[in-house]
């Protein structure tokens, strides 16, 4: 396939724009890119000078699960903070009742709604979480779905094993006994049915701390799965500095990472993925440290965080406007945050950027320059979705 009269967003130097350009596309690849010909090749699709860019990559979600929380919405608004809501049985563990109850195939349908709201604004790949279960058949559930998920619809789908996400009830006096439960049974079932493709906790004082998240990493490590962190959320545990200190892929939320942590994940080549639907669900006030991220080189990526409480947002292109006013990117890093440093908090060096040899993941956007994707809010400029090589949203012309 020729795709002719595009301008292309690369994304391999900041931008990487090269306009009037024709692309090729052979075996669900990029083949390479080149000026227009002074006429239109045979066979190539004038695609009207469209602005094109790698496939979106939201690398940070918790789409599936069961149940709702609009309720605990209210409860904030009304002055109950999130910390609290957990601590009374609230937050995540409403939503493991609900998801522990829910079959495979209600879960799948709903999951699919969200899922197909991300894809019609270019997401082609799109990280899914494990951790409203808690036990060990919910948590394998819950990553069965997330596969099947990908087998549905034209998108890939990279597993995150959550079960460090809280502490069930039926271990509230035996935090321990959790962790062993999730170390010695939870994580090597999801690894030999080949569910997981990277291990995550939750690092806070409402969920696990240092000690426990470092036991986690290394039974992790023991069965040659990478992991990724929710780091310093709420307060800094020193959650950043104990994932660099794995190797971790990426370092999620960090609100209250100090200096210290940034330069850790800097040696490490750890991503630093922010959230900032999170932030303005929860009403936060205290911003991640983006001008220390700079400062250190630390390459940051934007992801929404869909889950049902604390970020219920189902638009990665609202977040990347988020991520600009809340927290001062520039539609640049938000742009960037979506592709080539999402594919990397993701361990993924096939995709993210347009290049020959990457994966096919294009979409084309009617738009004029790649920061106006970041500018409006509640708009969606998706024209076309190209998913290895073949069209499964919209019209190139």
């Amino acid at each position: 396939m020729r795709l002719a009269n595009l301008k292309l967003a690369t994304m391999a130097d900041g931008y990487g724009l090269a306009s009037n350009m024709m692309l090729e596309i052979e075996g669900g690849a990029i083949a390479g890119y080149r000026p227009m010909p002074d006429r239109l090749p045979d066979g190539a699709i004038d695609c009207g000078g469209r602005l094109a860019t790698p496939g979106l990559i939201d690398c940070h979600t918790h789409l599936v699960y069961g149940g709702n929380r609009a309720d605990e919405f209210e409860k904030r608004l009304n002055g109950v903070s999130y910390a609290e809501i957990a601590e009374a049985g609230g937050g995540i563990l409403a939503t493991v009742r609900a998801t522990r109850a829910a079959s495979e195939e209600a879960l799948t349908e709903s999951a699919l709604t969200r899922l197909d709201g991300l894809i019609a604004e270019g997401v082609t790949t799109v990280e899914i979480k494990s951790g409203y279960g808690l036990d060990t058949a919910t948590e394998l559930k819950m990553l069965r779905v997330a596969r099947a998920l990908a087998r549905e619809r034209p998108v890939d789908v990279v597993t995150s094993f959550l079960g460090a996400h809280a502490i069930p009830p039926e271990y509230k006096d035996a935090r321990a006994r959790y962790v062993q439960l999730v170390c010695d049974e939870m994580l090597p079932a999801a690894a030999r049915d080949n569910l997981a493709d990277a291990v995550d906790a939750f690092c806070e004082r409402i969920a696990f701390t240092i000690s426990e998240t470092a036991q986690i990493f290394e039974a992790a490590r023991k069965l040659g799965l990478p992991v990724k962190l929710h780091a310093d959320q709420l307060s800094n545990l020193g959650g950043a500095a104990l994932a660099a200190s794995f190797g971790a892929l990426s370092v999620d939320h960090i609100e209250y990472t100090n200096e210290e942590g940034v330069a850790a994940i800097a040696r490490s080549g750890t991503v630093a993925t922010l959230l900032p639907g999170a932030f303005y669900y929860l009403k936060e006030k205290h911003e991640p440290p983006v001008a220390a991220l700079r400062k250190h080189g630390v390459p940051i990526a934007v992801a929404t965080d869909l889950n049902p409480g604390s970020s219920p947002v189902h638009s990665l292109l609202a977040v990347m406007n988020m991520a600009c006013v809340l927290f001062g990117l520039t539609p640049l890093e938000a742009l960037r945050g979506v592709t080539v440093n999402a594919a990397r908090a993701l361990g993924l060096n096939d995709r993210g950027m347009i290049a020959p040899g990457m994966k096919a993941d294009l979409v084309l956007w009617d738009v004029a320059r790649p920061g106006d994707l970041a500018y409006p809010l509640g708009a969606n400029p998706c024209a076309a979705v190209i998913k290895s090589g073949r069209v499964v949203r919209g019209s190139l012309t």
